[in-house]
């Protein structure tokens, strides 16, 4: 009797769960960034609460502030520039005054006799063809990212509503961040020694994932739009942000972008520019990686860079934009949870 008792209650257990995961649901994007930034901001909240004995709000409360001062308002700022050089480079693409024409005509006839004859005959080079398909591409992109801008300026109810429960939910983690890890320790039907290597391991990668994995992106990004100002060439931002992104997944990166703005330069005749360009995204954007990384992360998060690669691809499928950090946290925690089987096993059979 007790152990129907026991699995009806745990029965009813999963259901109840189940049910408040669905409730908070429409909330989880909140949930998951206020979790991330009281982990990566527990030290700030520690240490002021250290210059503010016994005054836990006061602490909290500063350590928000801190927060939308050092993130959010910096990513309004650079969201509404991108949607501003998003605007006008759509515009210059539509207006002809960014062509592919031009550069590909050039291109074919640099090349030499036989090898235009050759590609001739094979039917390799049909300029109209070729830049029929990109105003195809370019254009309906262009179209969509307009779009997007135009949804992602629009300040609509839902938005303000996640933000204020990711700094609402943020203040609290933080004032009761202890006392919550405590109740997570109780609760987990593990090992206490299991459940503390879990957490530990879990707290080293939101870490290792922010250090290692945004910040070099942002780095990288920030370095690329940088070199596209400084030669002067079209949406610095837009390109810089795009190459931030492309940082996140390993090998290529941010490589999809100077790499062909830097072809697109030479076979335009800007030589000198994309010469600059190609030598500065190869030593300076590229190697930041093999540089900053290491630096960044140390021991918090050690995985190849195919399993980020497939994390980071597999999370973005899975749950969206919120997935490139979601990804690599599974993969991370996938690796600390088998590390920690194999362990047990190999105890017990040295016990043996």
């Amino acid at each position: 009797m007790k152990t129907s008792e026991d699995r009806s209650f745990l029965i009813l257990l999963a259901a109840i769960s189940v049910a408040f995961a669905w409730v908070l649901w429409p909330f989880s994007g909140a949930l998951l960034w206020a979790i991330l930034l009281a982990i990566i901001f527990a030290p700030l909240y520690r240490r002021t609460l250290e210059a503010l004995p016994g005054r836990d709000n006061l602490a909290a409360l500063f350590t928000v502030v801190v927060v939308i001062v050092m993130v959010l308002i910096p990513v309004a700022i650079v969201i509404a520039s991108l949607i501003d050089q998003g605007g006008e480079l759509y515009q210059r693409v539509q207006s002809g005054e960014i062509s592919f024409a031009h550069p590909l005509q050039q291109l074919k006839s640099a090349l030499p006799d036989w090898a235009t004859s050759l590609l001739d005959r094979l039917g390799a080079i049909d300029l109209s063809y070729v830049k029929e398909r990109l105003s195809n591409l370019v254009v309906p992109a262009g179209q969509q990212l307009a779009g997007h801008a135009l949804n992602i300026g629009q300040v609509t109810l839902e938005f303000v509503a996640s933000l204020f429960v990711m700094l609402y939910l943020l203040f609290f983690l933080l004032r009761d961040g202890d006392e919550l890890n405590r109740r997570i320790r109780d609760a987990l039907p593990l090992r206490p020694r299991h459940t503390a290597e879990i957490l530990h391991a879990f707290t080293l990668a939101v870490r290792g994932t922010i250090k290692g994995i945004v910040l070099v992106a942002l780095i990288q990004g920030a370095l690329g739009g940088l070199i596209f100002w400084l030669l002067g060439l079209t949406a610095p931002l837009l390109f810089g942000a795009l190459m931030a992104l492309l940082s996140l997944l390993p090998v290529l990166g941010s490589a999809l972008v100077w790499v062909p703005a830097a072809l697109y330069l030479l076979v335009a005749g800007s030589v000198t520019k994309g010469l600059i360009l190609l030598a500065f995204g190869t030593f300076v954007i590229g190697l930041a990686d093999n540089f900053l990384r290491p630096i960044l992360v140390g021991q918090s998060i050690q995985m190849p860079s195919y399993v980020v690669l497939l994390a980071t691809l597999g999370g973005l499928a899975a749950f969206g934009a919120n997935g490139f950090v979601i990804g690599p946290l599974v993969a991370a925690m996938f690796l600390t949870v088998w590390q920690i089987y194999v362990g047990s096993k190999t105890q017990q059979e040295i016990r043996k």
